[in-house]
């Protein structure tokens, strides 16, 4: 029986988005015709004008008619019924295209490849003769034998073109032209890494069949490239969903971990941006509710409303059998542990206060009291040291570790801020009110007298929690195999919160995995923003240690992302307008185009500036998936989220770094330099957002970041 199969080629560039609706529509109704007909039946369907390309390279691609103005090309192995949609191009450029690819199958895994090689073939020549007046042994991969290339997978072609390479930036001409598993191995090569590493890493995570697998039964065998497709509701549900790559392919290395049968405790998966981490967290999330017993709960948690949303959404189409839905829970971890709160005060649901209420509380205290410290240290103080290590005595507080906090205490003054925050708590009791961390460790407390709500908990971007949301997760869940499954990463960390999981009896000690790959973003965008982050290596996701972006790369290429600078703040929303505008008249959708600002009144003033300009726009908080226009929304509402396009503005000195979100170095000078590391990242998250395209922008002098990054 035929089988369609769409391949990852297919959605990774995004010009199937780009369709017109009437060619999208066609491309369903031809891809319906692959399900149903046999290959003679296709050859005679005259609407179809299904034919080999004159000038062919494989025997195998085929092109169809989409529509009068549009072709698509289609592998369909000369035995077997297998049809795998590769590209859906203008006429002339889907001939082109089909021209110059080869298919075949990877000697190694047995998966299908396709590639460029009309470009590999006129390219390996040129780097032959730039490499001429080096000796091999001066070359990226001379410390790499031809026998070890082989092993991990290099074909003839290939490992002829990879002894010429020079360094990166011709590796990185080449990279467009490679087959993608052999691709993968040359840049982690390239990135220092061992052949025994290479191994160990990536290829010993990708199924071995051998290259006597014919291309059919490769087709249907290489499932991180390559979708299925069982009928037309199927193929329906696919298409319709903007960024489906994520959902329909994981990587090797990705499947193991998401689908391993059972991890004995907890387990943490750390990567860079656009790393699958919260793919990863989603398909653990299917894996786990099929082997659920009756009675048994999972909860998924983020850190904000609009990620658990997505988060919603994404499950909802990922799990094949919407019954199980009914046994996961989707939420923050602060809604969980308000929701205890409230059944165990008979229905009366928790107060809380926002950030600035809270702070507002400690400025009255410190001017009442005459303290010698501002509010923010006193904010500080109470969340990193108090309540991080729940320190109930005056005793206990007096003899704790305050290791990170810059301003040494002695006796006396500790004392002083003992009382200090005495009076906050008591206040906040007076008043019937909480704040949203301590609301976690009270619901913590609760439930470490009560038992635990869930049987299995996934986290997603766990590097912001606090320990006292962290200590609530180990007290919502038994500590039994597979409890807390945990995914987050360092560099994204763009609020303050230092965790020791061992300390909270959460051990992922041995049980930890790094993704180095990113399937979002273009390697372009990667390399522009990584100097944002200084070079400097962060903070482990928890109990100490450091990571970096050593070896993180992505396949994806791109345009350069572009940088603007205006001499004022009407001249920078005129430039955002044009690029907005620029963006979907190529093609692209609003609701994949985002505007990424500081401050909320940044993002009103771009709103009126486009919907001035005939653009439509809508709230990035209030947006779902069927709501159209551009996304407008702040930095910190972007985490988590992507974006064909993004555009940040605003990026100005004064505004990236904020002032008032870093504590003066002369007040604590460690905390000083972590939060400008978290302002540092948060940039760095909202610049990782864009897939395809990124804009930023400022009006007269730019951030700093900017400039010592040697962008501005």
């Amino acid at each position: 029986m035929p089988q369609l199969a769409l391949s990852k080629q297919f959605f990774a560039s995004g010009e199937y988005d780009e369709l017109p609706p009437v060619a999208r529509k066609n491309v369903r109704l031809a891809m319906e015709k692959f399900r149903i007909l046999t290959h003679a039946e296709l050859k005679a369907d005259k609407g179809l004008n299904f034919k080999n390309p004159q000038g062919r390279r494989s025997r195998s691609i085929f092109t169809f008619k989409v529509d009068n103005f549009y072709r698509g090309v289609v592998l369909a192995p000369e035995s077997g019924d297998s049809y795998l949609l590769l590209k859906v191009l203008p006429h002339d450029p889907a001939y082109d295209w089909a021209n110059k690819q080869e298919a075949g199958v990877n000697r190694l895994t047995g998966a299908v490849e396709i590639w460029d090689a009309e470009g590999l073939e006129r390219l390996t020549p040129d780097l032959e003769e730039q490499a001429a007046p080096t000796t091999p042994g001066q070359r990226l991969f001379a410390h790499v034998s031809d026998g070890d290339l082989t092993i991990l997978g290099i074909s003839a072609e290939v490992l002829r073109a990879a002894r010429t390479v020079v360094d990166a930036d011709a590796l990185a001409t080449l990279v467009p032209f490679l087959p993608e598993d052999q691709c993968e191995v040359l840049q982690y090569l390239a990135a220092g890494f061992g052949a025994d590493e290479v191994w160990r890493d990536i290829v010993a995570h990708r199924p071995t069949r051998g290259a006597d697998t014919d291309l059919d039964t490769a087709i249907r065998n290489t499932p991180t490239r390559v979708k299925l497709v069982s009928g037309l509701d199927e193929l329906e549900e696919i298409l319709s969903q903007p960024f489906v790559a994520w959902r329909t392919f994981l990587h090797p290395a990705q499947r193991k971990v998401a689908y391993k049968a059972s991890y004995p405790g907890s387990h943490q998966v750390t990567g860079g941006p656009g790393t699958g981490k919260t793919v990863v967290a989603m398909h653990r999330v299917k894996h786990l509710l099929s082997y659920l017993r009756p009675g048994e709960r999972i909860l998924l948690t983020t850190f904000t409303n609009t990620l658990a949303a997505a988060l919603r959404t994404g499950i909802g189409q990922l799990v094949d059998d919407p019954r199980l839905l009914d046994r996961l829970e989707i939420s923050t971890v602060n809604a969980q542990a308000s929701k205890v709160l409230t059944e165990a005060n008979d229905g009366r649901a928790p107060r809380f206060l926002t950030d600035a209420q809270e702070l507002d509380r400690w400025r009255r205290i410190t001017t009442d009291r005459g303290l010698g410290w501002n509010a923010e240290f006193l904010q500080q103080e109470y969340r990193h040291v108090i309540l991080a290590q729940r320190l109930d005595t005056l005793e206990e507080y007096l003899g704790a570790s305050r290791t990170g906090r810059g301003s040494r205490l002695n006796a006396a003054q500790r004392e002083q801020v003992w009382g200090t925050v005495t009076a906050f708590t008591e206040g906040l009791d007076e008043d019937g009110k909480e704040t949203h961390l301590r609301g976690c460790d009270l619901a913590a407390r609760g439930l470490e007298g009560a038992g635990p709500l869930f049987r299995h908990i996934v986290v997603d971007e766990a590097q912001d929690l606090h320990p006292a949301q962290w200590r609530f997760l180990r007290a919502a869940v038994a500590p039994k195999p597979d409890d807390l499954f945990i995914a987050g990463d360092p560099h994204q960390r763009i609020y303050d919160a230092k965790v020791s999981l061992k300390a909270l009896g959460i051990n992922v000690v041995g049980r930890s995995q790094r993704l180095r790959r990113n399937y979002r973003s273009t390697q372009q965008i990667l390399t522009w923003s990584q100097p944002l982050l200084a070079g400097g290596k962060v903070e482990a996701l928890a109990d100490g240690g450091t990571e970096s972006l050593a070896g993180y790369r992505s396949a994806l290429q791109g345009p350069a992302p572009t940088a603007h600078a205006a001499a004022d703040p009407n001249g920078e929303m005129d430039a955002l307008v044009e690029r907005v505008r620029d963006w979907i008249g190529s093609g692209i959708e609003p609701s994949s185009v985002a505007v990424a600002v500081r401050f909320g009144w940044v993002g009103r003033k771009a709103a009126v500036a486009l919907a001035d300009a005939g653009i439509e726009t809508c709230g990035l908080r209030e947006a779902d998936d069927d709501t159209p226009g551009v996304r407008v929304g702040t930095m910190h509402s972007l985490k988590g989220l992507e974006f064909r396009c993004v555009a940040a503005v605003g990026v100005s000195d004064g505004a990236v770094p904020f002032p008032k979100a870093v504590t003066p170095a002369e007040v604590d000078e460690l905390q000083h330099r972590t939060d400008l590391m978290a302002e540092r990242c948060l940039l760095f998250v909202a610049c990782t957002r864009a897939r395809d395209h990124l804009y930023v922008s400022w009006h007269g002098a730019p951030s700093p970041f900017l400039a010592e990054a040697g962008i501005a």
